[in-house]
């Protein structure tokens, strides 16, 4: 019990809106980990905890506005982009959240808060303002920062680039409160694995090979964007990850064109730094999360249906630095394939360009901001 009391603890909370904000989190707390042995952390997902009924609803809610309406999701991001959450929204959440929020950070007492997620910041800082007296970093998960990210209270900004940080300092917030870390990537994507094996855990054979993600909902494109890819099927191997989405697995799993040596279907895995290290293209929505990964493993990526909003930005992050492009139409597809299948060094080459380029940009794991706010 005595080497337990020595143990410092770090709470970190996230929200389901996304899987890249949870990622980050449990890549954060892995970081730490490692890094210190006297760190203990515990990541929650605020509103799944504390009301596992309602938050079910409105998670489906949400992905079900993403998925069939993007453009109205892209105007209500951008009609609030440069405010703060607006007070009847604060209130929900005070009502919803803050006293059980207060009585869980009572009950684990942590030495530090991070939040990856605006709302549950947007909790803890009101929190602080009632009198609170623990160290609050918030963790920005895109290459973009919206109004309800921001907030006073916040001792520490750990933040994807200088873009961003220019943006915050724009809200009001001082410079000397952002730290440019990157969007933190759990510590297995700076391994390198040996792709002999990799090949052997999942099946795979050794020609060129292009990874597809949709995130961790599994939003893969419309069927023009998989009927095009599916004509390679032949030259070309294709993991398709779906992530938790069971019913586009099924229904890809029955569909006879994706019934082809070349083609891997898999659903949510932990494993998806394996994947990139051992594919040689990316094709991806372009979640914060997911391009910071691919940026880690140097990957040439693709982005396809990019989110209104913060997605928008993070190609334009990727594209301007020369790590990704952006599906324009079929042609671009069949450029990268066409590479693959006849030119194949070309792509290694890209892959090692990423490689270098990468070494200029902030792609740590923020897990110093923390330990200094520890104290």
């Amino acid at each position: 019990m005595e080497h337990v009391s020595r143990k410092r603890r770090v709470l970190i909370l996230s929200e389901g809106f996304g899987a890249g904000h949870t990622q980050a989190a449990f890549a954060l707390a892995s970081s730490l980990e490692q890094r210190c042995s006297t760190i203990e952390t515990r990541v929650v997902e605020l509103g799944s905890f504390l009301h596992p009924t309602l938050a079910p609803w409105i998670l489906g809610a949400y992905k079900k506005t993403i998925a069939v309406q993007p453009k109205l999701y892209g105007r209500l991001y951008r009609a609030q982009y440069q405010k703060s959450l607006n007070p009847l929204t604060q209130l929900a959440l005070h009502r919803i959240f803050y006293a059980q929020t207060a009585a869980m950070i009572r009950h684990w007492a942590p030495q530090a808060i991070v939040c990856t997620h605006p709302f549950p910041s947007v909790v803890v800082s009101r929190l602080k303002r009632a009198g609170l007296h623990i160290p609050l970093c918030t963790v920005i998960t895109d290459y973009d920062v919206h109004g309800t990210w921001v907030s006073r209270e916040v001792n520490k900004y750990m933040v994807s680039s200088e873009d961003v940080k220019h943006k915050l300092i724009i809200h009001g917030i001082a410079a000397a409160h952002v730290e440019i870390t990157g969007i933190p990537v759990h510590p297995s994507f700076r391994e390198v694995h040996d792709r002999t094996l990799i090949r052997q855990q999942f099946n795979l054979s050794s020609r060129p090979t292009v990874l597809v993600m949709g995130g961790g909902w599994g939003l893969i494109g419309g069927d023009s964007l998989s009927e095009h890819l599916l004509t390679w099927r032949d030259q070309i191997q294709f993991i398709f990850c779906l992530g938790n989405n069971h019913k586009a697995i099924a229904k890809l799993a029955a569909d006879p064109r994706y019934q082809h040596p070349n083609i891997h279907l898999l659903g949510f895995t932990q494993e998806i730094g394996k994947l990139m290290e051992v594919s040689d293209l990316l094709v991806t929505k372009p979640g914060g999360m997911t391009c910071s990964e691919g940026l880690a493993k140097s990957i040439p990526m693709l982005f396809y249906d990019p989110i209104p909003g913060q997605e928008e930005e993070n190609v334009h992050y990727f594209t301007r630095h020369g790590f990704g492009e952006s599906i324009q139409s079929a042609d671009t597809i069949s450029h990268w394939l066409s590479m693959l299948a006849s030119r194949y060094a070309d792509v290694q080459a890209k892959r090692v360009s990423n490689q270098h380029k990468k070494s200029h940009l902030p792609v740590g794991d923020g897990s110093e901001v923390i330990l200094q706010l520890l104290g």
